[in-house]
């Protein structure tokens, strides 16, 4: 089974920072695809930033390009989403996921079968 343990989130004004973390087995950790998607109510799910911890690819959004930046840690089997420069826009539930197959851009990212209990987002001005 397929477990995701995130933390962080919160809520910041415009131009500020967020930190998401993402623990999982080292199995998954080490084979799987592994990223985030959002929600915001009454839209689709957005895949928002990605990876493959054993190296290429990695996958954001043209949304938070230059803004986000995802990040691995070896040692604790854990994925990191670095949020700058948030914007209103940005708000919503991010979920981390996981999936054995790695999608061809970050918009596949919404479409992975495992994730967390999601953790909210939320940006005002």
């Amino acid at each position: 089974q397929v477990q995701l343990v995130e933390s962080g989130g919160g809520s910041v004004q415009t131009g500020g920072s967020l930190r998401l973390s993402c623990s999982a087995s080292r199995y998954v950790y080490k084979t799987y695809c592994m990223g985030w998607f959002r929600q915001a109510p009454g839209q689709e799910r957005e895949g928002v930033a990605g990876l493959y911890t054993g190296g290429q690819p990695i996958y954001y959004a043209d949304s938070v390009k230059g803004r986000f930046t995802i990040s691995q840690d070896n040692a604790q089997n854990t994925v990191y989403l670095h949020m700058n420069e948030l914007k209103s826009e940005d708000t919503g539930t991010y979920y981390c996921a996981a999936d054995p197959e790695c999608p061809k851009s970050a918009a596949g990212i919404a479409g992975f079968h495992y994730y967390g209990q999601g953790t909210q987002v939320t940006v005002s001005s």
